[in-house]
């Protein structure tokens, strides 16, 4: 499956102010990560720490947080991962299906697919 990036945005607990990032969508991440100086200036506070499976197997604990992510104008509050500064900023499974958004890999896009329910 090929990669691509959309741009998102996030916002700070309050709504009232948000950032564009440029993020890999990255259905392999459980969660959306996100530069921990972009949260930070968001005033997004943590919420203490996870570990996590790298790409690598290797293992790396990692600050979370929740904080408002807006796709497309429509706005979901997602746990996030306060990320590497310089690193890339990852859209995680989570936040896709917390949106009912899936992947077209051809298409190199986001589309909307219904929740299930069973």
């Amino acid at each position: 499956m090929g990669t691509f990036n959309v741009t998102i945005h996030a916002g700070d607990p309050a709504r009232t102010r948000f950032e564009p990032v440029e993020a890999l969508v990255d259905t392999g991440a459980s969660y959306t990560m996100l530069p921990a100086a972009l949260l930070r200036r968001l005033d997004v506070p943590g919420m203490g720490r996870r570990p996590f499976v790298l790409a690598s197997g290797g293992l790396r604990t990692k600050e979370v947080g929740q904080t408002w992510i807006r796709i497309d104008g429509r706005e979901v509050m997602t746990v996030v991962v306060f990320g590497d500064d310089g690193g890339p900023a990852l859209l995680g499974a989570v936040t896709l299906e917390e949106f009912g958004l899936d992947v077209d890999p051809l298409g190199q896009k986001l589309i909307e697919v219904p929740g299930l329910l069973t």
